[in-house]
């Protein structure tokens, strides 16, 4: 039998309500499905999709440059993997990480390949 999730939406949280959000989707019954992130312009965007009976929630939270997340892994232990890879590639630090690799989960050329620089007032970097 072929499932279709519903209807999707993304609804935007701040850095410090997802680790309360985690715990109320774990205790709601919800899996992680995912966690993505997008670098622009020195902010990294980090989409959150947690699944149910193939109900997908997703929560897309903004970090700003130099600004930490708290980890959602004393929730969901296996968001260690997405966290550290966030980590090495785009530089967002996650507190409370139950397995925190420090920059070395990647063996990479470059530190934080992905990460990008705000722009400046005159629009360059």
């Amino acid at each position: 039998m072929i499932h279709s999730y519903k209807e999707q939406h993304i609804t935007a949280l701040t850095p410090d309500a997802i680790e309360s959000k985690a715990d109320e989707m774990k205790k709601a019954g919800y899996r992680i499905e995912q966690i993505c992130a997008r670098s622009k312009d020195g902010v990294t965007t980090l989409l959150y999709s947690f699944d149910k009976d193939f109900d997908l929630q997703n929560f897309r939270v903004t970090v700003p440059q130099n600004m930490t997340a708290p980890s959602i892994s004393k929730y969901y232990w296996a968001a260690f993997i997405y966290e550290n890879e966030v980590h090495d590639l785009f530089g967002v630090t996650f507190t409370g990480l139950v397995l925190d690799y420090k920059g070395n989960f990647f063996k990479l050329e470059k530190p934080t390949p992905w990460k990008t620089e705000p722009k400046t007032a005159e629009g360059g970097e």
